[in-house]
C-alpha cells in the first residue's frame, strides 16, 4: 500500500485520475468518497437483488392474479357488447390493472403475475369453442384488437416497469 501525497490508494491503477498531487478531477468528483475517480457510480436499484418474497408481498401477488382472471372475464363481455366504447373500456381496464400491479409491487412481476392470469383466462378458457357452438368472443375486428391489445399493453408496461430509475439520486448534471 502506497501513501501518495493526497491520492492514497484510491487512485492506483486508474490511470492517474485521482493519483495527481493533491489535485482533483472535476469529473470524477461526484462525492463517493473512497471510491477511485472516474469509476462508473451504478443506481441503487440496479444491481440489488429481487425484493424478499414476504408475506404481504404473496397476498398482492394472489389479488394482483385473482384481478387478472376477473378482468380478463369482464373485458372479453364488455367489448363486444358494447363495441366501439367497449373495447377501449375493456382495454383501458387491462391497462390499468397492468399499470397498477407494477407500481403496487414496484417490480416487473406486479405486471406479469395479472398479465400471466389474463393471458391464459381469455386465450385458454374463454376462447374455446365448446361443442354446443358457444363462444364468447366473435370473429369481428374488436375480439382481435381486444387479444392483440392486451398483449401489447402487457408488453408496454412491463417494459416501463423495468426502464423506470430506482433509487437514482437526483444531483448536479457536470458535477
Amino acid at each position: 500500500m502506497s501513501t501518495a501525497k493526497g491520492g492514497g490508494n484510491a487512485g492506483e491503477g486508474n490511470g492517474g485520475a485521482a493519483s495527481g498531487k493533491g489535485k482533483r478531477s472535476r469529473a470524477g468528483s461526484g462525492g463517493t468518497s473512497g471510491m477511485p475517480s472516474g469509476a462508473p457510480v451504478a443506481p441503487l436499484g440496479g444491481s440489488v437483488p429481487a425484493a424478499p418474497l414476504t408475506a404481504g408481498r404473496v397476498g398482492i401477488y394472489v389479488l394482483l392474479l385473482v384481478a387478472g382472471v376477473l378482468v380478463a372475464g369482464a373485458g372479453t363481455l364488455v367489448q363486444a357488447a358494447w363495441f366501439p366504447g367497449g373495447l377501449v373500456l375493456a382495454l383501458a381496464g387491462v391497462g390499468g390493472l397492468f399499470y397498477g400491479g407494477g407500481r403496487a409491487t414496484g417490480t416487473s412481476a406486479g405486471v406479469l403475475v395479472p398479465g400471466a392470469a389474463w393471458l391464459v383466462t381469455v386465450f385458454l378458457l374463454l376462447s374455446n369453442v365448446r361443442p354446443e357452438g358457444d363462444f364468447l368472443f366473435g370473429a369481428g375486428l374488436g375480439s382481435y384488437i381486444f387479444l392483440l391489445g392486451g398483449i401489447v399493453v402487457a408488453v408496454i408496461c412491463a417494459t416501463a416497469q423495468q426502464m423506470r430509475p430506482t433509487g437514482v439520486r437526483p444531483g448536479r448534471v457536470g458535477g
